[in-house]
This record gives C-alpha cells, sequence and structure tokens, in this order.
C-alpha cells in the first residue's frame, strides 16, 4: 500500500520524497527542510499547528484530495523544536543534504537528528538545575528488573537491578522523560509503573543478553565490563544496552562523552521506599509545590551541584565513614570563611562543565561555550590549588583527582578570540596568528579599499592619466576608467572591456588577479576558520572523561559549600551519628516549615528520643492541626539531613546509623487504580511492616482513619503491639486521633504515651506545638471545623450531637454497653429549622431555649402573650 502511495503519478518528486522519508519514521513528527522552511505535512501538520500555533493551510499536490500543510522560518527551528518535545511528540529533523544551487533534480534529503523527550541536549529543552533521563527497563523473570538511566546531556549513566518495588523507587526518584522497554510488555508496565511517564516500546530481540553486552562493549571499546563493577548484572546490562541501541536507532551516533557506567545497589543508600519519598516531600517536580526539603536546602551556586543535590537528597549515604568525610569538610568551611567564598566564588565561574563537554562529539558546542569551557578549567586549576594547600584528607583527595587539562585550555584561549560570536558560521572566531594565511587573506578583505586605492595613485602617476578611477560591477569586476581625453595614455597590457559615451573602461592582470583574492577572499576565510575550529573541537574530544571527572567534583564541592551556607544561615548544627541504638534530638526543627513561616513568628523546637531500652514506640496524640504530621516529617527528615552529610535543624544531634525510613502520613486515593484511602494506606503499612530491620525508623500517622472507628483502632493497636514484639524493634513514632491506644504504654514496656500541647481560652484553643508527657484525650475536631470557616450553624449542631453523645457515655453503666451506632440512633433531631441567618448569637440562642422549655399545651392566652413580648424585647 505504502509502495503505491509513492509511485502515484499525481504526487510530485518532492512528495515522493516526503512519503519515502516518512516511512522510515512513522511515529515522529517530520520537519521536512524545503528551501528556508521547515515544513510539515498532513497529520504531521495538524499535530505542529495546534503545538505551535502556526496556520494550517492546504497544499495542492496534484492529488484529487490537498494535503494539510504547516511550517516555520528554519532559523525558528530551536523555539519551535522545544514545543514540540515538551509536548511529549518525537520529533524527525529532515535536512537538505547538499547545495540546492548544485542538485541535478530534487535536492538529496535525509533525517540528520531526531530528538524525543528522553534524548533532548538542546539547552532550550532542559531544566539547568534538574537531569533528563532516559530510562530503559528489561522485563526479566520472576518480576525482577534491570534498569538503567542516562542523561545524554551530561553523559551520566546509571544502572541496577531489583524486583517491582526497587524498580518503581527508582523510576520516581529519578523522574525519567522517557522509558524504553519491551514492546510485549506494555500492559505490565502501565499496571506496575503508571502511566504519566512518556514511554517507547522497542523489539524483543533488542533485549537479548550476548546483543546488549556486546553494544556495551563496543560503545566503552573495552573486553570486559568488570572495569565498570557491572559484569554480573545481566539484567541491568540488557537494559543499558537497550538504551545505547536506542540512541544510534534515533539518529545519534556520537555518544563519545559517554565514557562509564556507575552502578546503583539497593544497600549502598539508605532506603526509601516511593510512598515515603512522595511522604516526604524531598525533591518534587516542575510542577509540584514549592515547600519540598530540595527547595529550601538547595544554595548551590552551579547547575551542576543542583543537579547532584537533587540526587544526595534521594540517595542519602548509609556508610558511616563516607557521612562523616562528609560532615568534616562542611565543618572546615563553616569554620574558615575564606576558603568558603574561595571556592564558591570559582565554583560559580566554571559554569555547566558537564553539559558544555557534552556537546563536543555532535559538535554542536558554540565558540562562546568553548570559551567558557577554558575558563571553566581555568577555575578548576584554582579549585585544585585551593583544596591541595588544606589539611583536611577529603579535600586533599578532590584537589589530587580535580585535572584541570592545561595544555587544551592554553590553546582555547590562543586560538578563540576574547569575546567570538554565538556561532562559528558568522565567522571572525579564530585569533590573528594562527595560521598565516588566514591572517593574509583578513589582510586582504580588510585592507580591501586602501590597496584599490594605492593601485589606482601608483597607476595615475605611471601613466600621467590624472583622472584615472578604480570601479565594480557585476559583469566583469573591478576595472580602470579613462576618459576619452587621456585614452591614448593607456600602456598596451591593459585590456579593454567596454567603451561609454566619454570613456573606456580596463582590466590589468594585477588587477584582476587581486579581485579573484578579494571576491573569495570572505569564503576563504570561513572554510579556514571552520577547519580550525573542527581540528579545536577534535582535540577536545580526547579531554572528555577528565573533564566529566572535572565536573562532577565541582559538583561536590559545590554541595558541600551549600551544607556549609545552610548551617551558618539557619543555624544548623554538625550531628553526630553512631552504630547504636539510640536517636536523640534537642530542640529539633522542621527544616521546611520554619522557613516558611510568617517573618517574625519563630519556630516551637522539640527534644524528642527513641531508644529500644525504654522508648521504642512513642504514641503521639493531640488535636488536630496542632502540629503531630510536622514532627514525624521533622523527625524522617533531620535523619535524612544527617545521613547526607549535612548539618541539621536542631542544637543537638546524636543519629542511630539509619538503613530505612518508612512513613505512612497523610491520605491519598488512588482512584484511577481503583483503590480507596484505606487500601492505599493498608498497602503502605504492609510495605512497612514486610521490610522493617533493626536500623529501621518507622512513623506512623493516623493509621486506620480510613474505616470504621472500631476496626481503625483494632489496627492501629495490633500494629503498635507488632512492631513492639518483633525481633527487629524498629524506632517507632505513632501519631494517633484514637486515643484508646494510650492504653498500650501500660501494657507495652517501650512504649510511651506523649501528646502536643495546647491550651484553651473561653471556647477558643490555641495550640502550643509543644512536646509532653502523657496522653491527649480530647481531638479538637469541631473547633478545627470552626477555624476551617465552616457555616456557625453547623458548628453548633455538631457540638450539641458532641454533647449528647458524652452525657450518654457519662450515664452509661455496665449492665448497659452500646455501641456507637445505638448511642447515635439515640442522639436528637434538630428542634427546628436552620436559619439561613447568622443565628448564633447569645440572644437567640436564649429565645431558642425559652422556646424550647414552654409548654403550649399548659399556656393560657395572656402568657402566650406576655411570652411574645418577652421574645420582642429581647430582640429589641
Amino acid at each position: 500500500m505504502a509502495k503505491a502511495k509513492n509511485n502515484n503519478p499525481n504526487d510530485t518528486p518532492l512528495m515522493q520524497q516526503h512519503k519515502a522519508i516518512k516511512q522510515k519514521y512513522p511515529d515522529a513528527v517530520l520537519l521536512f527542510r524545503v528551501g528556508d522552511f521547515y515544513e510539515t505535512f498532513g497529520q504531521d501538520a495538524v499535530i505542529a499547528s495546534q503545538v505551535l500555533g502556526i496556520t494550517l493551510t492546504k497544499r495542492n499536490n496534484g492529488a484529487a484530495a490537498s494535503l494539510d500543510l504547516a511550517g516555520f522560518p528554519h532559523h525558528s527551528l530551536d523555539t519551535y523544536l522545544h514545543k514540540l518535545v515538551k509536548a511529549g511528540y518525537r520529533v524527525a529533523i529532515c535536512d537538505q543534504l547538499e547545495d540546492p544551487k548544485q542538485a541535478k533534480g530534487i535536492v538529496k534529503r535525509g533525517v540528520t537528528e531526531m530528538l524525543t523527550p528522553g534524548t533532548a541536549v538542546n539547552d532550550k529543552l532542559l531544566e539547568h538545575n534538574s537531569n533528563n533521563f532516559l530510562a530503559g527497563i528489561h522485563f526479566a523473570d520472576n518480576d525482577q528488573f534491570g534498569i538503567a538511566f542516562l542523561d545524554l546531556s551530561t553523559g551520566e549513566f546509571f544502572v541496577a537491578e531489583g524486583d517491582r518495588e526497587y524498580a518503581d523507587k527508582l523510576l520516581q526518584s529519578f523522574r525519567p522523560a522517557e522509558v524504553v522497554f519491551q514492546r510485549h510488555q506494555q500492559k505490565k508496565y502501565k499496571e506496575y509503573f503508571g502511566s504519566k511517564t512518556y514511554i517507547y516500546t522497542l523489539d524483543e530481540w533488542i533485549f537479548d543478553k550476548n546483543y546488549t553486552e556486546d553494544v556495551l562493549l563496543k560503545h566503552f571499546q573495552t573486553h570486559s565490563l568488570k572495569g565498570f563493577g557491572i559484569a554480573a548484572m545481566e539484567n541491568g546490562i540488557i537494559a543499558a544496552g537497550a538504551v545505547i541501541h536506542y540512541l544510534k536507532d534515533t539518529e545519534h551516533p556520537n555518544l563519545q562523552h559517554i565514557t562509564s557506567i556507575g552502578s546503583i545497589h539497593k544497600n549502598d543508600f539508605l532506603w526509601m521506599d516511593k510512598f515515603t519519598i512522595r511522604n516526604l516531600e524531598l525533591a518534587g517536580g516542575p510542577a509540584d509545590g514549592q515547600h519540598t526539603l530540595l527547595k529550601v536546602l538547595d544554595n548551590t551556586v552551579s547547575p551542576m551541584g543542583a543537579r547532584l543535590l537533587k540526587r544526595w537528597i534521594i540517595f542519602p549515604l548509609i556508610d558511616l565513614h563516607k557521612i562523616n568525610e562528609r560532615l568534616d569538610v562542611v565543618e572546615v568551611l563553616i569554620k574558615d570563611p575564606e576558603l568558603r567564598q574561595s571556592l564558591i566564588q570559582s565554583i560559580k565561574l566554571c559554569g555547566d562543565i558537564e553539559r558544555l563537554v557534552a556537546k563536543i562529539p555532535t559538535k554542536k558546542i558554540n565558540p562562546r561555550e568553548v570559551l567558557q569551557l577554558a575558563r571553566g578549567l581555568q577555575q578548576v586549576a584554582l579549585i585544585k590549588q585551593v583544596c591541595l594547600a588544606q589539611s583536611n584528607p577529603y579535600l586533599k583527595r578532590i584537589g589530587d583527582a580535580l585535572n584541570p587539562c592545561p595544555v587544551i585550555a592554553e590553546k582555547i584561549f590562543r586560538e578563540i578570540i576574547e569575546q567570538p560570536p554565538a556561532t562559528i558560521l558568522k565567522g571572525g572566531v579564530i585569533q590573528n596568528g594562527i595560521l598565516p594565511e588566514l591572517d593574509e587573506l583578513r589582510t586582504i578583505s580588510k585592507d580591501g579599499k586602501a590597496y584599490l586605492t594605492e593601485l589606482q595613485v601608483r597607476e595615475a602617476e605611471q601613466t600621467g592619466i590624472s583622472s584615472l578611477k578604480v570601479g565594480f560591477n557585476n559583469v566583469f569586476g573591478y576595472y580602470l576608467e579613462v576618459t576619452n581625453v587621456h585614452k591614448n595614455k593607456v600602456p598596451e597590457n591593459w585590456i579593454r572591456k567596454q567603451t561609454l559615451a566619454n570613456a573606456e573602461r580596463y582590466i590589468t592582470p594585477e588587477l584582476k588577479e587581486y579581485e579573484e583574492k578579494i571576491t573569495g577572499a570572505e569564503d576563504k576565510i570561513l572554510q579556514l576558520e571552520l577547519q580550525l575550529y573542527d581540528q579545536l573541537l577534535n582535540e577536545l574530544s580526547d579531554y572528555l572523561a577528565p573533564v566529566q571527572a572535572n565536573g562532577n567534583l565541582i559538583a561536590v564541592l559545590d554541595c558541600l559549600g551549600c551544607f556549609a551556607h545552610n548551617a551558618i544561615h539557619y543555624q544548623y548544627k554538625k550531628p553526630t551519628l553512631h552504630e547504636e541504638a539510640s536517636w536523640s534530638i534537642k530542640e529539633g526543627r522542621h527544616p521546611v516549615i520554619e522557613r516558611n513561616l510568617p517573618v517574625g513568628e519563630p519556630y516551637i523546637h522539640n527534644d524528642l528520643e527513641l531508644n529500644k531500652t525504654e522508648q521504642q514506640i512513642i504514641i503521639l496524640t493531640g488535636p488536630n492541626m496542632s502540629g503531630k504530621s510536622a514532627l514525624l516529617r521533622q523527625t524522617a527528615l533531620i535523619t535524612l539531613m544527617a545521613h547526607m552529610g549535612s548539618f541539621v535543624p536542631a542544637t543537638e544531634a546524636h543519629i542511630s546509623l539509619t538503613d530505612k525510613i518508612f512513613t505512612r502520613v497523610g491520605a491519598s486515593d488512588n482512584l484511577s487504580g481503583g483503590e480507596s484511602t484505606f487500601m492505599v494506606e493498608m498497602n503502605e503499612t504492609a510495605s512497612i511492616i514486610n521490610n522493617i530491620t533493626d536500623k529501621s525508623l518507622v512513623l506512623l500517622d493516623e493509621i486506620g482513619r480510613g474505616t470504621s472507628t472500631y476496626d481503625g483502632i483494632s489496627i492501629a493497636w495490633s500494629i503498635a503491639e507488632y512492631l513492639h514484639q518483633s525481633p527487629h524493634q524498629p524506632k517507632t513514632l505513632f501519631a494517633t486521633h484514637y486515643h484508646e491506644l494510650n492504653e498500650l504504654e501500660a501494657r507495652l514496656e517501650r512504649v510511651k504515651n506523649y501528646h502536643v500541647t495546647n491550651k484553651e481560652i473561653g471556647n477558643k484553643i490555641i495550640f502550643l506545638r509543644k512536646l509532653a508527657r502523657g496522653g491527649s484525650t480530647h481531638s479538637f475536631g469541631i473547633h478545627v471545623a470552626k477555624m476551617a470557616g465552616m457555616p456557625p450553624a453547623l458548628i453548633r449542631r455538631a457540638n450539641e450531637i458532641l454533647s449528647q453523645l458524652e452525657n450518654k457515655h457519662v450515664n452509661e453503666t455496665d449492665e448497659d454497653p452500646r455501641t456507637i451506632k445505638e448511642k447515635i440512633k439515640d442522639v436528637n433531631a434538630p428542634k427546628f429549622q436552620l436559619s439561613i441567618f447568622d443565628a448564633h448569637s447569645e440572644t437567640f440562642e436564649g429565645i431558642r431555649k425559652a422556646l424550647t422549655d414552654i409548654d403550649i399545651n399548659r399556656l393560657t392566652p395572656v402568657e402566650a402573650l406576655l411570652k411574645l413580648q418577652e421574645i420582642k424585647a429581647k430582640i429589641q
């Protein structure tokens, strides 16, 4: 059918060419270069007009039906490309492969670049402080997965493998822009991981162990993958090889900047499942709220540092030695302001080394960026010098590992002018003195007019033709013009080219030779500059690995400098991490909430202690909105920050080395998956119960509230008992509105009751947000409803019902045990229709009481009139 289309005699040669190319890229929007425009046809044109807001027209291609058409000028490519890719479309750029002036017949065209959400490298398509990962997933047997993440814009490449939960956690942590996997696994992918990310499926044969391993070996030009530490990760190798295959299949042949591949092992980092990462609001995405830990901690000064900090938050360390190394450097930077300022200033001036170097293999790095790379290397030399001068061993190691690549940096400074244009195609990029031929051509081009004036004066003197002029036209170029008065003085070797009414025009061998030089000079200058620039980029390609390593080390220093900045400005203190089971904080604060308080409002800090001897589980009760959830999150965030190597918001912190943080905080429905709030809650809690260890920190908030009261109490009670009796004895904070759980303190030795304090003034409640021993017996839910702006009549009715239920509970005897359902049946119905007016004042309450107390059957007419008068007086 497709062939028949291509052979349609009604199609123009251009449309036949377009259809042939489109068949190779059926799932991409094809931008087809025609002259100075990129054109789209058919369905591609419809998409382009909708996404880009450009006019949709019709092209009469000779067929019976006309074809949809939409296009834009070629110089607007970056702008429109950005919009198409951001909208989630694959885009194939089809360029003219030969000069139209020299083409015989139709111009040769071909796809020179394919862009997808996960393969974007253009600055306009990228967030400077976020990675743009392409992920590959291999669905192996027994619900095991290989998973790889590659950022084409930086060359960072990671591989991991594990079960479904681990794969899901990694996908949520890395937030890839695009995921590729086996074609027949689409249903399973959506069931396991959802459908928020852009996906693309590949043929099954690509996910073959031998093929993918061979792809990686050829790419890295090695005989084995042992040097990268991934040789045993069979499923991971398949995922990584599939990613490289996909890149080459989408017109990305220049991948030399992907110089290494690293592994991510589950046990190398503090584990947080996907629920915990979401509940703690750690990083979020561009569309998420601003109140995240990343938002308040990120005071990095380079894009590289910002990207690395996000990874440090999601993957905190678990190695005590590595954590202490970071903490010690932060301490050094705090104590030595001069050192800190020196490093920060140099890091700022480095630019985005990682992304600049990644542009070299594709030759898409412009002259300004090359110069910035050299300036960055210049700063690396200064940073190296500063680090090597320190006594801290970690800083010394960083200094030793930095490589300023002085040879190539000096070459760049020597060859590129100080303020080059934005593109090499404009010329004027290469310094004078690099190539004699280039200097000569520049002299000719620059001094052309002066040379012609000199030639005119010289010839006039030699011939005695005082009126001699040098001119130019498009027919025969430069010429000498002699008036008829002096034409008898013209030398024999001048060649006459044109006769006018009162003058004649001549050329000379010297003038012709110079003309050839001057007219071709600009083209030759650009050609020579392009050659020299290309040679420079080829030499830069030899430095990809060391420059990338510099970028990573600079990012590390940036993050540590950021931690020092935060500690100074927000009064964070150095935590002590240890292998023991005790966890204690003095005057702890929530790092995000305290930064978002109104100006001048102090944060109410709290002390907290957890251990395995006396206080393994804290049952935390208190009014709604009093700050229980904030205290839980604060405990997790302080623990996490300490494991990142950051100082923490407390005056003193002794943190036990933690391998897993689990949270069940807040309620959320998974309606699209057909799961209720309670089902989501139970899934998350089951994940916690089944994965705890003796080094885990467990934070549970309002477990069981998604079901009936007695079911909820029963589940919450049994969970607390289970965690207490578990051989692991995980440190646990259990916030609840079930005051019945306070009974556990008397029954379980390592359970302690705490509450968040409050103060009642009149009929108002003030939350003091201070932690105190003992349980709370009141939740003040109706007060919170009032604060939220519920109608006064509704609040009054709720108080009535609460009062009746509490009274019945007080009057209840052991012989009269009744369920909540039976008690509710006894609640009185409202005795009158609720007014639409604001009937909450004392006056109306008094009237209502008076009317309620009247026995109409015993009321005489005179008494009725008196009562009416009494009510009237109250209103007045």
